[in-house]
Protein backbone atom coordinates (compact mmCIF):
# COMPACT_ATOMS: atom_id res chain seq x y z
CA UNK A 1 0.00 0.00 0.00
CA UNK A 2 2.82 2.28 0.70
CA UNK A 3 4.79 1.58 -1.92
CA UNK A 4 1.93 2.11 -4.31
CA UNK A 5 1.65 5.59 -2.88
CA UNK A 6 4.94 6.09 -3.13
CA UNK A 7 4.98 5.53 -7.05
CA UNK A 8 1.81 8.14 -7.07
CA UNK A 9 3.56 10.49 -5.55
CA UNK A 10 6.53 10.19 -7.57
CA UNK A 11 4.59 10.39 -10.80
CA UNK A 12 2.85 13.86 -9.77
CA UNK A 13 6.56 15.20 -9.65
CA UNK A 14 7.86 13.87 -12.60
CA UNK A 15 4.30 15.56 -13.98
CA UNK A 16 5.23 19.00 -12.46
CA UNK A 17 8.63 19.22 -13.56
CA UNK A 18 7.65 18.17 -17.08
CA UNK A 19 4.73 21.16 -16.65
CA UNK A 20 7.74 23.65 -15.08
CA UNK A 21 9.83 23.00 -18.34
CA UNK A 22 7.41 23.71 -20.86
CA UNK A 23 6.54 27.24 -19.25
CA UNK A 24 10.26 27.67 -18.87
CA UNK A 25 10.65 27.12 -22.81
CA UNK A 26 8.03 29.93 -23.52
CA UNK A 27 9.85 32.94 -22.67
CA UNK A 28 8.78 36.70 -22.57
CA UNK A 29 10.68 38.16 -25.55
CA UNK A 30 11.47 41.82 -24.58
CA UNK A 31 11.73 45.11 -26.91
CA UNK A 32 12.93 49.28 -26.50
CA UNK A 33 10.02 51.12 -26.93
CA UNK A 34 11.81 54.67 -27.67
CA UNK A 35 10.04 57.72 -27.59
CA UNK A 36 10.46 60.91 -29.20
CA UNK A 37 8.08 63.87 -27.53
CA UNK A 38 7.55 67.21 -28.75
CA UNK A 39 4.88 69.64 -28.78
CA UNK A 40 4.44 69.22 -32.46
CA UNK A 41 4.40 65.62 -32.83
CA UNK A 42 5.09 62.09 -30.84
CA UNK A 43 6.88 59.34 -32.45
CA UNK A 44 7.26 55.90 -31.12
CA UNK A 45 9.93 53.24 -32.52
CA UNK A 46 10.13 49.62 -30.98
CA UNK A 47 13.41 47.84 -31.93
CA UNK A 48 14.12 44.44 -30.39
CA UNK A 49 16.81 43.97 -27.71
CA UNK A 50 19.94 44.16 -30.55
CA UNK A 51 18.65 47.81 -32.11
CA UNK A 52 16.75 46.02 -35.09
CA UNK A 53 12.86 48.10 -35.84
CA UNK A 54 9.96 45.91 -34.95
CA UNK A 55 7.09 48.73 -35.09
CA UNK A 56 7.46 52.87 -35.69
CA UNK A 57 4.68 54.98 -35.27
CA UNK A 58 3.91 58.32 -35.71
CA UNK A 59 1.12 60.78 -34.58
CA UNK A 60 0.81 61.86 -38.20
CA UNK A 61 0.28 58.02 -39.56
CA UNK A 62 -2.72 58.09 -36.84
CA UNK A 63 -4.34 61.41 -37.31
CA UNK A 64 -5.06 63.92 -40.16
CA UNK A 65 -4.96 66.57 -38.06
CA UNK A 66 -1.55 68.26 -38.20
CA UNK A 67 -2.01 70.50 -34.57
CA UNK A 68 -3.63 67.27 -32.73
CA UNK A 69 0.01 65.02 -33.56
CA UNK A 70 1.16 65.75 -30.05
CA UNK A 71 -1.77 65.20 -28.12
CA UNK A 72 -2.48 62.59 -25.71
CA UNK A 73 -5.25 61.17 -26.91
CA UNK A 74 -3.40 60.54 -30.03
CA UNK A 75 -0.60 59.04 -28.03
CA UNK A 76 -3.31 56.67 -26.87
CA UNK A 77 -3.93 55.57 -30.24
CA UNK A 78 -0.42 55.17 -30.90
CA UNK A 79 0.18 52.91 -28.04
CA UNK A 80 -2.84 50.93 -29.21
CA UNK A 81 -1.05 50.30 -32.87
CA UNK A 82 2.44 49.51 -31.20
CA UNK A 83 0.14 47.14 -28.54
CA UNK A 84 -1.25 45.38 -31.56
CA UNK A 85 2.21 44.84 -33.07
CA UNK A 86 4.09 43.25 -30.29
CA UNK A 87 1.35 40.62 -29.03
CA UNK A 88 1.71 39.33 -32.92
CA UNK A 89 5.13 38.88 -32.23
CA UNK A 90 4.82 37.43 -28.32
CA UNK A 91 6.44 40.56 -27.30
CA UNK A 92 5.41 40.59 -22.95
CA UNK A 93 7.97 43.18 -21.14
CA UNK A 94 9.10 46.75 -22.57
CA UNK A 95 12.42 48.91 -21.81
CA UNK A 96 10.89 52.52 -22.29
CA UNK A 97 13.48 55.36 -23.54
CA UNK A 98 11.66 59.08 -23.73
CA UNK A 99 13.50 62.16 -25.34
CA UNK A 100 11.97 65.02 -25.87
CA UNK A 101 13.38 68.12 -27.92
CA UNK A 102 17.12 69.37 -26.95
CA UNK A 103 16.98 71.72 -24.26
CA UNK A 104 13.22 71.82 -23.26
CA UNK A 105 12.03 72.31 -20.13
CA UNK A 106 9.85 69.69 -20.39
CA UNK A 107 8.62 66.35 -22.00
CA UNK A 108 6.17 66.37 -25.11
CA UNK A 109 2.28 65.74 -23.91
CA UNK A 110 2.03 62.50 -25.10
CA UNK A 111 5.19 61.01 -23.43
CA UNK A 112 3.09 59.34 -20.35
CA UNK A 113 0.00 59.05 -22.43
CA UNK A 114 1.76 56.43 -24.46
CA UNK A 115 3.41 54.59 -21.11
CA UNK A 116 -0.18 54.36 -19.35
CA UNK A 117 -2.15 52.92 -21.76
CA UNK A 118 0.76 50.46 -22.78
CA UNK A 119 0.31 49.29 -18.84
CA UNK A 120 -3.02 49.48 -18.94
CA UNK A 121 -2.65 46.77 -22.57
CA UNK A 122 -0.78 44.46 -20.09
CA UNK A 123 2.51 45.03 -20.92
CA UNK A 124 5.65 44.72 -18.13
CA UNK A 125 7.28 48.08 -17.95
CA UNK A 126 10.92 47.32 -16.87
CA UNK A 127 12.75 50.21 -17.04
CA UNK A 128 11.98 53.91 -17.88
CA UNK A 129 15.03 56.06 -18.93
CA UNK A 130 15.07 60.01 -19.99
CA UNK A 131 17.38 60.25 -22.86
CA UNK A 132 16.60 64.18 -23.61
CA UNK A 133 20.17 65.60 -24.86
CA UNK A 134 21.44 68.76 -23.67
CA UNK A 135 23.93 70.96 -24.95
CA UNK A 136 27.86 71.07 -23.66
CA UNK A 137 29.03 74.20 -24.43
CA UNK A 138 28.87 74.20 -28.61
CA UNK A 139 29.17 77.39 -30.84
CA UNK A 140 29.14 81.11 -29.88
CA UNK A 141 25.81 82.96 -29.37
CA UNK A 142 25.39 85.13 -32.02
CA UNK A 143 24.84 89.18 -30.88
CA UNK A 144 28.72 89.92 -30.39
CA UNK A 145 30.56 91.10 -26.90
CA UNK A 146 28.18 93.45 -25.63
CA UNK A 147 25.04 91.22 -26.47
CA UNK A 148 21.47 91.82 -28.70
CA UNK A 149 20.60 95.22 -27.92
CA UNK A 150 16.87 96.21 -28.73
Amino acid sequence: MKKQEEQEIGEEIIEEKEESKKEKKTRELEAVLNIYTSFNNTIAHVTDMSGRTITKVTGGMVTKHGRLKANPTIAIFIAKRIAENLTELGVKSIYVRIRSQTNSQALGPGAHAIVKSLTREGFKILNILDTTRFPRGGPKKKGGRRGRRP
